[in-house]
């Protein structure tokens, strides 16, 4: 079976390769990546890396032709919110064009490829409190750029599916964590700026955004695994929450940051790290995606952030020891 995984130089992409590597060696894997990125690699000839810019159609029908895919993963795109405020054309451009690129080459070569198109919980947007947790039947209603092109996705990808005569199926995924995740993103944020506090690397100040908002936070190693199952046995052209289903504030998850260092910090907020539309609550239900997979969680939060702290501090090692030796 050949796998195509787009933005296989991100967060997501480098655990579900890892994931295929480990629990599925027979999958022969292909990754996309965009110039100037590089793919996380383990043993030598076990991911084939395919360079191209999805938003050029010509590109991705040399992806297409190249992999011939048997399943596709399509997690390419920005993929954070408050980028999208700073970028919003850009987002749409890269989140919308990059997916129909994607799809009409498929299409177009008569390929019949199993495909997953991974969302986001934003797309749910400003939702009343009473209507947590959310199930798939709650409306849309984006409220950032990057929520739009999320809809957008969906609606394409539902009528390039039958078109094509493809499975597509379609997520909503829920935040995720876990080591290697982006400092853009607040938890990691906060990670990083502990690890740097107790490495001397910068004062005991750590800014943060909202601390109120309310998430339902999953595992990215959990994360992947419900991909799988979904390829695998999800329903063509239905949208699966990927979720734990519990929500947790983010003055919480700091707490529990904090809880595994001995620094004492000052926590200040930063006007800059305030979106402009903040949900004040997103919580998924989970059961459909139980119930056609039977997929569970399997990682608690507290590991996984225990986790990521010990990757910042990996990560931020080189910088302080070539600082003290200055």
């Amino acid at each position: 079976m050949r796998v195509l995984v787009t933005g296989a130089g991100g967060f997501v992409a480098a655990h579900l390769i890892d994931f295929l590597r480990t629990e599925q060696p027979e999958v022969e894997v292909f990754g996309t990546e965009r110039p100037q990125t590089s793919i996380a690699r383990g043993p030598a000839g076990d991911v084939s890396s395919v360079e191209a810019d999805l938003n050029d159609p010509v590109a991705a029908e040399k992806v297409v032709d190249e992999v011939g895919p048997d399943r596709i993963v399509h997690l390419a795109g920005q993929s954070s919110v408050h980028r999208s405020w700073i970028e919003p054309g850009g987002t749409l451009r890269v989140n919308v064009l990059g997916l129909v690129n994607l799809l009409d080459a498929v299409r177009t070569r008569g390929l019949r490829p199993d495909v997953l198109v991974v969302g986001s919980a934003e797309e749910y947007g400003m939702v009343e409190p009473s209507e947590n947790p959310l199930r798939e039947t709650t409306p849309l209603r984006p409220c950032s750029p990057y929520a739009v092109s999320k809809v957008a996705q969906a609606a394409l990808a539902r009528l390039y599916g039958p078109s094509g005569g493809m499975k597509v199926v379609l997520t909503r995924t829920f935040p995720h964590t876990g080591p290697g995740r982006g400092e853009s993103f607040a938890e990691s944020s906060f990670a990083r700026q502990i690890a740097e506090i107790e490495a001397g690397l910068r004062s005991p100040v750590l800014s943060v955004g909202n601390l109120e908002a309310i998430r339902d936070y999953s595992d990215v190693r959990d994360v992947v695994r419900a991909y799988w199952a979904l390829l695998e046995r999800g329903e063509g052209g239905a949208a699966y929450n990927v979720c734990s289903g519990q929500g947790r504030s983010i003055r919480e998850m700091l707490d529990m940051l904090l809880s595994r260092s001995d620094v004492r910090v000052e926590v200040r907020v930063d006007p800059e790290r305030l979106r402009p539309s903040d949900v004040p609550a997103l919580v998924g239900d989970p059961s459909k995606l139980r119930a056609d997979t039977g997929w569970e969680p399997g990682i608690p939060l507290e590991r996984t952030l225990a986790d990521l702290l010990d990757d910042w501090r990996r990560r931020i090692t080189p910088a302080s020891s070539t600082r003290s030796r200055g």
